[in-house]
């Protein structure tokens, strides 16, 4: 099944950090903080302005984004959990350094 945001929304797959400590532990799901870093896999048309336009959003899908722990709002969709937030929700796009280092040259 595929979604399409709405608007100005994106729909965001957390990204699984590690889940062993340095020496070896195995942490429970149970006990482990979910992640606050995400794959954005959809996005929406853009906002919709007073004047009837729309303004187009600064995310795209792949984008590895970094957003609040308590952002967006939880759904399942074929057994897999998304997260759904605004764009504004979002706080900053990761970028790797080989990415900055293309657009330095």
């Amino acid at each position: 099944m595929k979604i399409r945001p709405l608007y100005d929304r994106v729909i965001v797959k957390r990204i699984e950090q590690q889940r062993t400590t340095a020496s070896g532990i195995v942490i429970p799901d149970s006990a482990a903080e979910k992640p606050e870093q995400g794959e954005v896999i959809a996005v929406g048309d853009g906002r919709l302005l007073q004047d009837g336009t729309r303004r187009p959003l600064q995310l795209k899908v792949g984008d590895h984004v970094l957003f609040g722990k308590y952002s967006g709002q939880t759904v399942k969709v074929d057994g897999e959990e998304l997260l759904v937030m605004r764009e504004e929700d979002v706080m900053g796009v990761l970028e790797s350094d080989a990415g900055a280092a293309r657009k330095a040259a």
